[in-house]
């Protein structure tokens, strides 16, 4: 068989294999993984069927997922070895002095392994760049970036590109054949602490209960040509990486936070998706194209929502009317089978050494829904414009006729259903919980996972210490979306077509569909010779956008450690996250700093681990504690290298 094999922090292996009837994957022990790694495409053979589980061996490497590993080298009877960060890898590299690169032992490394065919000798590797002393904050930034495959320099002929690019500035020629938006009401909506602004919205009232709304997107494909320097690098780059302190951008800032960005009081070029909406949100005619547009006014999220609450604030009609608006988009959204998945986030204040001082959350208000519905409206239109299926020919606009598909392909946003092991798994969880759920054909109705998840987040103590708990399982019985020329269709959002165009500073497949949509425009047909180049582009950028996340979420874990390990012996109130044999995973409520309260540090009593019932019970007192649990914790240790943290319960 052939699949992806996943490997433990333990150092067990599990193989994903396609259409595998078995329900469990396949287990590999440690000895014969033969040099297998985590994330690779292998061939193994199967075990003869014992009465537990599946066991399996390597036969081949068929693909490597990655050779380069981030890591501290150490010096041990004269011999060198990296000592990897990354926890899934479970072997250290020996590098021969020859290759140490002026490396010492104790600084923090990045190494690409060049020899490994015997799994019961260490891998060889050798030092591609030393980053520089462990612990201090920008190295182990950039080491977490870099492991995931994203260096923060850019090649110096992207940047000279982007350079000469900025240097022309806007040309007289770039104005023709566009739609000018310059003397009509546009304003941008962002985070206060942005630095790009992908996208903007004009407003115009018409008579009749109508109103024209213009969702303007940078138009980065005009800048970004296909086979340049600057296309290539964003193309293998995929995104940009949003790290707790700094910005990893797709684009030189030169682009991302200058000429293509929809800064105010500045003629800037875009692509537009324009709608004349009613009064019940309901899209009445639509116009898609290239536009030129000036924006008047720039609002943080906390401005905005003051504008929307209060009379007499800039734009307060305004904004109104469009916050009206985005809200019957989302019930009409909820009402087709959306799903409700706002998680509460959390953001670290830091002093000018990168050191979390501080934990604030981040407020979700209708200013931030009103910007994400219309850029789910415009998301949406754009792919059912592009669809071969759905297609009809586009309504008459200027220089473009009423046009029909030829049968072409897009590149869409997709979300498949989940599982059905997955959804049983919830189902299960969830019982044990002591929440009603009904399964049907296999699946969890969305409404019914809506309704308890707005029961939850709208209760008191108990049932809004849960809400976290019950989020996270609904998110990981979920498959990811992912980018694809196949069009299935986005399960969570609930709609038929979907892609992504509104972020094409920050995402390489919105300037894909930019593109996309000036061919059609402009009648261009691409033939299906070109649908294998698509198809790798939508492979790769699933690709980094996944390590981009975790790349997000590994920088924020060495914060939430870095934060508690200045607060060692202090006491906090905590949620039950996570059940195990060997202990409770216990979340800190204001900061969501999850560690571990081990069993052996639970001395009041011998507690076993129930896990049909998921929950840790003492065999004397028969206290037991279960996920949603509230707890209240002390901080025993933390390991910043192992980027974990020790409660004790009080």
């Amino acid at each position: 068989m052939e699949g992806i094999i996943s490997i433990s922090s333990k150092g067990t292996g599990y193989v994903t294999v396609v259409g595998n009837k078995d329900k469990q994957d396949p287990e590999i022990d440690f000895k014969h993984l033969n040099t297998a790694m985590h994330g690779d495409m292998v061939e193994i053979v199967l075990h003869p069927k014992g009465k537990g589980r599946q066991t399996a061996e390597v036969s081949k490497i068929i693909t490597r997922a990655k050779m380069r590993f981030a890591g501290v080298l150490e010096l041990e009877n004269s011999m060198f070895f990296l000592k990897p960060d990354d926890t899934k890898m479970y072997t250290d590299i020996l590098i021969p002095e020859k290759e140490l690169r002026g490396a010492k032992a104790g600084q923090k490394i990045f190494v690409e392994i060049v020899h490994w065919l015997d799994h019961k000798k260490s891998p060889e590797g050798k030092v591609i760049k030393v980053l520089g002393n462990p612990g201090d904050n920008n190295v182990e930034m950039h080491s977490i970036a870099i492991e995931k495959g994203f260096d923060a320099q850019l090649p110096q002929k992207v940047h000279e590109e982007a350079e000469r690019i900025k240097k022309g500035g806007i040309k007289e020629s770039d104005y023709l054949d566009r739609r000018d938006f310059r003397k009509i009401l546009t304003f941008t909506i962002d985070p206060s602490d942005a630095k790009d602004f992908d996208d903007a919205i004009s407003f115009v009232e018409l008579p009749n209960d109508e109103y024209e709304v213009g969702i303007h997107i940078a138009d980065v494909s005009h800048y970004v040509q296909i086979g340049s320097a600057l296309d290539e690098e964003a193309r293998e780059r995929g995104t940009s990486v949003y790290l707790v302190d700094r910005t990893i951008p797709m684009l030189p800032e030169v682009l991302s936070n200058d000429l293509c960005s929809l800064v105010p009081n500045k003629d800037r070029l875009t692509m537009s998706a324009v709608f004349v909406v009613d009064k019940h949100a309901q899209v009445k005619s639509e116009w898609y194209g290239r536009t030129v547009i000036h924006s008047q006014k720039r609002f943080t999220y906390e401005e905005a929502e003051e504008s929307i609450k209060k009379t007499g604030t800039p734009l307060h009609k305004e904004l109104s009317i469009l916050n009206g608006l985005s809200k019957l988009l989302t019930a009409e959204r909820f009402k087709n089978g959306a799903i409700s998945l706002d998680q509460e986030e959390v953001k670290f204040v830091l002093d000018e050494q990168g050191v979390p001082i501080k934990v604030i959350t981040k407020e979700r208000g209708d200013s931030n829904r009103l910007i994400e519905e219309f850029m789910l409206l415009a998301n949406k239109k754009v792919a059912e414009v592009l669809s071969p299926k759905k297609n009809k020919g586009l309504p008459a606009q200027a220089g473009a006729k009423n046009v029909t598909k030829d049968g072409s392909f897009s590149l869409y946003r997709i979300h498949d259903l989940p599982s059905k092991e997955k959804m049983e798994d919830l189902a299960f969880f969830l019982r044990s919980l002591g929440y009603k759920i009904s399964l049907v054909d296999g699946i969890i109705p969305t409404h019914e996972i809506n309704k308890l998840l707005k029961s939850l987040s709208s209760g008191k103590d108990t049932k809004s210490t849960m809400s976290d708990t019950v989020h996270r399982a609904v998110i990981r019985s979920m498959a990811k979306a992912v980018y694809s020329t196949e069009n299935i269709g986005h399960y969570g959002l609930a709609f038929k077509f979907y892609t992504h165009f509104t972020s094409p500073i920050r995402r390489y497949p919105d300037i894909i569909v930019h593109r996309l949509l000036m061919n059609y425009l402009n009648h261009k047909k691409l033939g299906h010779e070109h649908l294998k180049e698509y198809e790798r582009i939508a492979r790769i950028s699933s690709e980094q956008e996944k390590r981009a996340s975790d790349a997000e979420r590994a920088s924020i874990k060495y914060k939430q450690v870095e934060y508690m390990s200045k607060r060692l012996g202090e006491s906090f109130d905590g949620v039950i996250s996570g059940l195990t044999e060997w202990g409770i995973y216990v979340e800190e409520v204001g900061t969501k700093c999850e560690g571990l309260v081990r069993v052996r540090d639970m001395e009041d009593d011998f507690y076993v681990f129930n896990e049909k019932k998921l929950e840790l019970v003492g065999q004397k007192k028969k206290k037991s504690y279960r996920l949603g649990n509230r707890v209240k914790i002390k901080v025993k240790g933390v390991d910043l290298e192992k980027k974990t943290i020790d409660y004790v319960l009080i």
